[in-house]
């Protein structure tokens, strides 16, 4: 069996290894060829190119690039067509995935299955029609994706979030977290600006103003920064002038299991929009939810926007328990009122979280093999 699969993000990249794994464990003599990152390449792929090439986000961001990343779809689909795979399985990133599918469909019979559902529930409902006679399956992250989908005529099935069953921290591991960083007694704010240079630059002059406040508000508060690897750097030369830098995890010198501790022993968190609300609520941390981006891009999305809330916490659970604050409302004088009153009173958000990671898979079998296994009964 060939597997033609495409990544485009360091998230899809996740999916596309535990993807591969489930298919090697169901059909050990399985190939892989396209486009992916480390984890996927680890797993038996070599990437036609590297997969950071892809990771774009937002509409005055792509502009610049357009004409390369066209060249690349066009490219993507010619390899394919040349291959002749079993089937094609492009893992979010749709604005170039779908372009691959929607050419190849056009020359081709290959079966295209598409992992990650666009988020048709929050805006572009339209979307989900433009899939139909492009891709013939969809795995869906959340419970409540199908029925969308199918109604739009888009085979559809849940599969399972990977956060649900990822590793927890356990107390000890926290306990050991606080002791290394001289936080045994101190109640901590875990700050969580971004993985792109653009995000953290916007970011980070609004967490250095909310940092200020909740400082002045709670003396006894400290503040911790998993930096992502593109952009530690940045971090360090952003923060420096901050009234209270925050002790900043290094990458290099972070681990998987450090990084989960930390996130498990904070006790509360602000965090840029995005799936690391899942982290938080897997790890049962009470979050804030703050972003901004080019006022451009912002203005677009929001006239298109179908719901008041993007927070993955307030959709599983169809609540809207976790504050955010986003374009001019992302203000250090938003922000910090919603996290001191959390810090005080986290208990609807913790019950929302213990539901989302239950409706989300949690116990169950891996999310991996499930879409494997989807995968494998429609071929």
């Amino acid at each position: 069996m060939r597997v033609f699969l495409i990544a485009g993000e360091p998230s899809g990249d996740a999916l596309g290894q535990a993807l591969m794994a489930g298919l090697k464990a169901l059909v050990p003599d399985v190939q892989f060829s396209g486009v992916g990152g480390p984890l996927m390449c680890a797993e038996g792929m070599t990437s036609r190119f590297p997969m950071d090439e892809l990771s774009v986000m937002g509409l005055a961001e792509i502009l610049p690039k357009y004409r390369h990343l066209k060249r690349r779809i066009h490219e993507t689909a010619q390899a394919l067509l040349d291959e002749k795979p079993d089937v094609l399985i492009t893992i979010d990133s749709p604005d170039f995935c779908l372009r691959v599918a929607r050419l190849v469909k056009a020359a081709s019979s290959v079966r295209t299955v598409h992992y990650v559902a666009p988020t048709i529930w929050a805006w572009r409902p339209g979307r989900a029609k433009k899939m139909v006679g492009v891709i013939d399956q969809v795995l869906a992250l959340f419970p409540f994706e199908p029925p969308l989908m199918q109604a739009a005529g888009v085979t559809c099935d849940f599969v399972g979030h990977p956060i649900a069953t990822q590793p927890r921290a356990t107390s000890d591991d926290c306990a050991a977290f606080r002791a290394a960083h001289d936080l045994t007694d101190r109640p901590f704010v875990l700050l969580l600006p971004g993985s792109r240079r653009g995000e953290v630059s916007r970011m980070a002059p609004v967490f250095g103003e909310t940092v200020a406040a909740l400082a002045r508000a709670r003396p006894d508060l400290r503040f911790v920064l998993p930096a992502a690897g593109p952009v530690v750097q940045m971090v360090h030369e952003l923060t420096a002038t901050w009234s209270q830098p925050p002790l900043i995890l290094d990458p290099a010198r972070t681990t998987p299991a450090m990084k989960r501790a930390a996130f498990a022993a904070a006790d509360l968190a602000i965090a840029a929009s995005g799936t690391v609300s899942l982290e938080l609520a897997a790890a049962r941390t009470p979050m804030v939810i703050a972003y901004r981006m080019n006022p451009l891009t912002f203005a677009i999305i929001r006239r298109m926007a179908i719901t008041d809330t993007v927070t993955l916490v307030n959709h599983v659970t169809d609540s809207r328990v976790v504050p955010e604050f986003l374009g001019p409302e992302c203000q250090a004088s938003n922000i910090a009122p919603a996290a001191l009153s959390l810090l005080s009173a986290p208990g609807e958000q913790l019950e929302a979280m213990n539901l989302t990671m239950e409706r989300l898979g949690e116990g169950l079998e891996d999310p991996g093999v499930r879409a494997a296994r989807a995968v494998l009964s429609r071929l």
